[in-house]
């Protein structure tokens, strides 16, 4: 038996118009975890959408051999019966069902064509046990989190007898201590012969879990590479990803800071959801013109919450404190008042929350000031395209046209196009929530550059962010919170990653 499981040649797709794959090739060794790293656009999910049928044989050129034999998928169906299964990053669930229902979907456990529900609980309460995940069977997908839908995905693999499982993005979504757990459900699967290919922007995670890497730019593969024989570092994968080397992730920028723009004291927020429980607890902070400021916590801090209410009581319930913007005391009943006094929020979730994407990028940038646009309650299209295009323009939109689908985008340039949307308010309150989440690291910088540019034209900018690298690479101060409470303030020169650390891990008590 052959040590490769999976071997690509020369894979070409092309699209119209646009050549996305030209003669790529990918081998996979058995019972290892491989993966394919590259920017956005370079080929990564549209190379997996071919192993696994969703791009059927004859709708590409070259060649497929699977476990030592030739293959030919026309369909999913197709590659699944043979053992490859597909987790795409858009997770595959029907919220409305059960987890056991989902895990069987389309293979039902039937007898003379009537669902044997007791032998599928059965069934699928032992693959849940197998991927460390303790729900019943019969709870429903849509009251679990992402983490835990990430976990009934791969149960569902399993009950496919797979050999060969593919991930693409598997934790872009999730949080440390789920993505943690989800790595080390690929290492035991490793070691029971299953092999994996993951797809992630997460360098540290491909640092810490993959035995090989390819990395592809532009639709070739550049290299392959072992990640314990090499002693590869992330410096090494970003050089071949984009090309050259960075040697700084982020572009030097020398802060010009000016008077104080926004001040927020006292600031409390409750859940709408538990009665009685304070999220945000007294929360102090200050935005000055020019300056970008980070805000640093774990997981449930409540540093989206506390964005969130701020812009326009968005989200949240019995909210007090006070918000002043320019040393003037204002009121934020609503995002209109939000917008109307210069404060922008770009969301953590931009798919779902921050864009249209069944709108094109002109109705996407214009979206949140009409009235800038509009005429007795016409909108100008002629002025609303001209506004998109110089947007593009500026913005470094890789798009033919501003009249291109923002769904068909890239991840990096819906974000533009999002911080397009919030510019275009003549917002000089910014706060950006996970502003590069899913996003490669040559659009990072390219975000990084837009963001400082935003600060030299006198912006305040409040950036959130799970990364620490990032917030000291590019704050010019950085608040911590914990438990709701903002429990430290570190200027730019005094922070490092262990302080940081210590700060939002620390429980302060503080009188209610």
């Amino acid at each position: 038996m052959s040590d490769d499981i999976l071997r690509m040649r020369g894979i070409t797709k092309r699209f119209p118009g646009v050549l996305a794959l030209e003669d790529v090739n990918l081998t996979v060794r058995r019972g290892e975890i491989h993966a394919v790293c590259g920017e956005n656009g370079a080929g990564k999910s549209t190379l997996m959408k071919v192993l696994s049928g969703v791009y059927p044989h004859g709708s590409y050129d070259g060649e497929i051999e699977f476990d030592g034999e030739p293959c030919r998928f026309d369909g999913i169906r197709d590659s699944e019966h043979r053992g490859i299964v597909i987790i795409h990053q858009e997770l595959a669930l029907v919220p409305q069902l059960s987890i056991a229902e989902n895990i069987f979907l389309g293979n039902e456990q039937a007898v003379r064509g009537l669902v044997n529900w007791n032998r599928t609980n059965v069934a699928a309460g032992e693959l849940l046990d197998r991927v460390g995940l303790a729900e019943n069977p019969v709870a429903r997908i849509q009251d679990l989190g992402v983490g835990k839908q990430q976990l009934v995905e791969i149960a569902k693999a399993l009950s496919k007898r797979v050999k060969l499982l593919i991930l693409d993005e598997p934790t872009a979504a999730l949080n440390d201590d789920d993505s943690e757990h989800l790595l080390g459900l690929l290492r035991g699967l490793r070691d029971q012969g299953i092999t994996s290919v993951i797809i992630s922007h997460k360098l540290n995670e491909i640092e810490e879990i993959a035995d090989r890497t390819t990395v592809l730019r532009d639709g070739r593969t550049i290299e392959t590479l072992d990640m314990r024989a090499d002693e590869v570092s992330q410096d090494r994968i970003i050089r071949s990803m984009v090309g050259r080397d960075l040697d700084h992730r982020f572009p030097p920028h020398t802060p010009t800071i000016g008077a104080e723009v926004l001040r927020i004291e006292d600031w409390t927020v409750h859940s709408p959801t538990q009665a009685g429980r304070a999220v945000v607890r007294r929360a102090n902070l200050t935005l000055r013109r020019g300056e970008i400021v980070g805000l640093a916590g774990l997981m449930g801090a409540g540093r989206t919450e506390l964005a969130m209410s701020v812009f326009g009581r968005s989200w949240g319930t019995g909210i007090s404190g006070r918000v002043y913007k320019d040393g003037r005391e204002i009121e934020l009943r609503s995002v209109r008042d939000a917008i109307g006094h210069g404060i922008a929020y770009a969301t953590e979730d931009r798919k779902r929350y921050g864009l249209n994407l069944v709108e094109d990028i002109k109705r996407n940038v214009s979206s949140a000031a009409l009235d800038k646009l509009s005429r007795r309650g016409l909108v100008d299209e002629n002025r609303e395209y001209e506004v998109a295009s110089g947007f593009r323009d500026s913005m470094n939109i890789k798009a033919p046209s501003v009249l291109v689908g923002a769904g068909k985008l890239s991840g990096g340039n819906q974000q533009k196009v999002v911080l397009s949307k919030w510019i275009y308010t003549d917002a000089d309150v910014l706060i950006l929530d996970e502003p590069t989440r899913g996003i490669d690291v040559g659009a990072k910088f390219e975000i990084y550059t837009i963001i400082n540019r935003l600060a030299d034209e006198g912006r305040a900018v409040l950036m959130i962010s799970s990364e620490l690298p990032e917030l000291l690479g590019m704050c010019d101060r950085i608040y911590t919170l914990s438990s709701g409470r903002i429990t430290g303030e570190v200027a730019r020169q005094d922070a490092t990653q262990e302080l940081l650390m210590q700060y939002m891990t620390r429980e302060e008590e503080l009188a209610e």
